[in-house]
């Protein structure tokens, strides 16, 4: 697990843009840094200082170096893009319309500044420097902006050349859980408890109730989706004991999971390779260019990072996942940051890149499995618990 750990932290910390210290979206665009998977890295470096792969100091100088980036880039009423330039902080339009925030992405690197503005908790210059600067940019995010004019809803994007024409609600059930509860969670610039009940909570594959193999889905799409659904929310929101009038979020990522495994076991279009103890599909590259692979969408490619993160609700699968990538695919599937992004055995192609966004929560899924420490980190903050309160949630950590 450390070893994993150690080398997958490498990819935020040796393989980092050097004037922004932001992660690369890809092994292949060194100069094109991505928000989301940068999220997923501030969180991976606080791992780094916890498993001794970087002392505190290293990390506080990394974080402080990207912090005053962040504070310089393109933002869009607070929010960040999608993409921007490494060394300038220059928006790089992730499409044609899709050239200003994005809001989402910019939900998973606040998940992670909040976690690293409640770990460096000491009185010592720098510290407190990290800590202030964080709080300023987190009371300056208009996360109500967003709602395009106090509507009942989120709304993804928006940009000064575009406006609100890419129009995409932000409805569930599916990664964006976070986006509603760090909106809620404003000090300054909230959204309204009605946006997270009649815009988030509306949708035609919301609920779900019904037995996949025997386990049952509270929320989503047939047979749950891709993994990451289980992943990128919860790297920071702490799923244990956490309900609200809609699931119960332990039940809901654990049965998830167990239905994706259950599927590759059942192997319905008898790809090589699956079994239990190869599985897991999510959004990844693949053989044809990159997917958002899931029951439902099953091209024969299995993705590493869906069964490595998904360790706290399935310790001994993940781990039978961990050795067998490790042990019986070696070297075609294990580099210099880990194991590489993805891999089907039917068309015999193992990917030779790695993407920050499946890369970060491999590190930090497995250090809240082995130590909740991301968890314990972001459930702290004041500010989250009064948004997961306004929002109707119970939870231990309240």
């Amino acid at each position: 697990m450390t070893l994993v750990q150690q080398k997958t932290f490498d990819y935020f910390w040796k393989f980092a843009h050097p004037v922004s210290g932001l992660a690369p979206e890809r092994t292949i665009t060194p100069d094109t840094v991505t928000i989301g998977g940068s999220g997923f890295g501030v969180m991976a470096i606080l791992v780094g200082i916890e498993r001794k792969f970087i002392t505190r100091e290293e990390g506080l100088d990394r974080l402080l170096k990207i912090v005053n980036f962040l504070l310089k880039a393109d933002h869009y009423h607070g929010i960040w893009p999608h993409w921007m330039h490494g060394a300038t902080g220059k928006t790089v339009p992730f499409s044609r319309r899709d050239d200003g925030g994005d809001i989402v992405e910019s939900a998973f690197m606040w998940q992670g500044l909040l976690c690293v503005r409640q770990y460096f908790d000491r009185e010592a210059p720098k510290e407190r420097e990290l800590r202030d600067k964080i709080g300023w940019m987190w009371s300056e995010t208009e996360w109500n902006w967003y709602t395009q004019g106090g509507q009942d809803v989120l709304y993804w994007h928006w940009s000064p050349n575009q406006g609100w024409a890419m129009n995409h609600q932000v409805r569930g059930y599916n990664e964006c859980l976070i986006a509603y509860v760090l909106a809620a969670s404003s000090p300054t610039y909230p959204i309204s408890p009605k946006a997270y009940h009649q815009g988030w909570a509306v949708n035609t594959h919301f609920y779900n109730g019904k037995d996949y193999y025997g386990i049952k889905l509270p929320l989503g799409f047939p047979y749950g989706g891709p993994l990451f659904f289980a992943h990128y929310s919860f790297l920071g929101l702490d799923p244990r004991g956490l309900k609200d009038q809609y699931a119960d979020y332990w039940e809901q990522n654990r049965n998830h999971t167990l239905i994706n495994r259950q599927y590759c076991i059942d192997n319905p279009k008898k790809f090589k390779g699956y079994g239990p103890e190869c599985w897991g599909l999510t959004a990844s590259d693949n053989h044809e260019f990159y997917n958002a692979h899931s029951p439902t969408n099953d091209l024969g490619v299995i993705t590493p990072t869906a069964a490595l993160s998904s360790f706290p609700y399935t310790p001994e699968y993940s781990m039978q996942a961990m050795r067998h990538f490790y042990d019986k695919l070696g070297d075609r599937l294990w580099g210099e940051y880990g194991f590489y992004d993805a891999f089907n055995e039917t068309t015999n192609w193992f990917d030779y890149q790695y993407l920050a966004i499946d890369q970060g929560p491999i590190v930090v899924m497995i250090e809240n499995y082995r130590s909740g420490l991301l968890w314990r980190l972001f459930m702290s903050c004041p500010e989250v618990k009064t948004g997961l309160k306004r929002l109707g949630f119970s939870s231990p950590a309240l």
